[in-house]
């Protein structure tokens, strides 16, 4: 009977221990559960985590849709050198094409930085030569980001958008910017391809390449 009750006695004692272990781990899973919904470092740092294993696509790297591209001035209607390409914001509009007559046709980009400066010389052109159709054609597929850099430089001069490199490509120009092309009825007659110092420079340029 003695040794009856003696594991009875441990027996009951090892239960008691038992609910007293599981009884501690239940407290305190709800506190630590309580602690992290109370604590918005703890919040902030599960959010941190998260977001550091996704990839943020960058902004600007897709064309602008046509509502988001700034508003520029109408293009002669085309083609540009037998290249069919849409109106940076605006709209093909005139009487004369830009494939009749002389044509200087200027392939610039918004992030290239010598465009930056020699744009502004092309529009000292267009109005110093009204004979000549002065246009340019912006090589990114950004349409919002060129129109804006235009807008910025105040360059009125038209310029068509291609954001496939169709232009370059169907012509076989160079895989470099800023390009100007001499065009005549049509027909590209010469490349410049550099960036022009002056009005002056371009002036010169194309009245020895027509001679």
């Amino acid at each position: 009977m003695v040794k009856k009750s003696v594991v009875l006695s441990i027996v009951g004692a090892v239960v008691l221990t038992i609910g007293v272990i599981m009884a501690a781990m239940s407290i305190l899973n709800t506190d630590s559960a309580d602690l992290k919904a109370d604590d918005p470092a703890a919040m902030e740092t599960s959010q941190e985590d998260v977001s550091s294993e996704l990839e943020v696509p960058e902004k600007g790297d897709e064309g602008a849709s046509t509502s988001d591209v700034p508003q520029r001035p109408d293009c002669p209607p085309g083609p540009v050198a037998g290249v069919e390409l849409p109106c940076l914001g605006g709209e093909e509009a005139g009487d004369e094409a830009t494939d009749e007559g002389i044509s200087l046709v200027n392939i610039w980009a918004w992030w290239c930085e010598p465009c930056r400066e020699e744009l502004p010389y092309l529009e000292e052109i267009s109005q110093s030569h009204p004979e000549w159709n002065v246009v340019g054609v912006h090589a990114d597929a950004n349409a919002g980001n060129g129109a804006a850099f235009l807008n910025d430089l105040g360059v009125d001069m038209p310029s068509y958008q291609d954001e496939s490199n169709l232009f370059a490509g169907t012509l076989g120009l160079p895989g470099v910017i800023p390009i100007t092309l001499l065009v005549v009825d049509g027909e590209v007659q010469e490349q410049f391809i550099q960036p022009f110092k002056s009005a002056e420079e371009i002036e010169t340029s194309v009245t020895e390449a027509l001679a």
